[in-house]
């Protein structure tokens, strides 16, 4: 039986961006996809189900004139997130159809994923998918290895987190006042100090 083709609906970069991103900057746009993956290829494709808006993807939809950490998202294309989905083809050994599944994906309704060693199969789908787009996902672990692997934290130690309300800086600051430690963080606005005071994590709050 051939597979069914859908519409596939996804935000696409327009043109590259200075200063904030304004809705002239994207497009929603909509196209179709089969549900099936190239004959012999290791490819899966995903049913996305919840796509994370991140703040290094600002950085992403600037020109780079120089070599950054991450690639410029191309104009024209859609938007690089991470996102949980659920299989719905595969030709991948480690992934079948009705996986749910993490990882690097696209701002669409389906993505193609042809490097399907960046994803990662959700074994415990009893908890809320969405916590596999922040603290089950890149920035728990990111905190939580950078905390734990790296700093190798012990109880009464003095904590300084900046950036300490972005996705990675509020995970390591829960981490550090449950190991017992003193924590102060920094942002960039008194706004976000102001949100601090929302966290009993932080007992002080500064900001440059």
């Amino acid at each position: 039986m051939a597979a069914a083709e859908v519409s596939n609906k996804g935000v696409i970069l327009k043109q590259f961006v200075t200063g904030c991103p304004t809705e002239d900057d994207l497009e929603l746009v909509t196209g179709v996809v089969r549900l099936a993956v190239p004959p012999g290829s290791a490819s899966v494709m995903v049913k996305n189900l919840y796509v994370s808006c991140d703040p290094y993807m600002r950085n992403r939809m600037s020109e780079h004139n120089e070599a950054s950490y991450i690639e410029q998202f191309v104009p024209g294309e859609v938007l690089a997130t991470f996102s949980v989905g659920r299989v719905v083809a595969s030709g991948h050994p480690n992934f079948k159809s009705g996986d749910l599944v993490w990882g690097m994906s696209g701002c669409e309704e389906y993505t193609l994923i042809t490097d399907p060693e960046s994803l990662f199969k959700i074994n415990h789908p009893e908890l809320p998918l969405s916590y596999y787009t922040g603290v089950l996902g890149m920035a728990g672990l990111t905190a939580y290895a950078g905390f734990f692997d790296v700093s190798k934290p012990k109880q009464g130690d003095y904590v300084f987190i900046s950036s300490a309300l972005g996705a990675v800086g509020q995970l390591v600051g829960q981490l550090a006042k449950i190991t017992g430690c003193y924590v102060v963080g920094s942002a960039g606005s008194d706004e976000k100090v102001f949100l601090f005071s929302a966290y009993s994590f932080f007992p002080r709050a500064l900001y440059h």
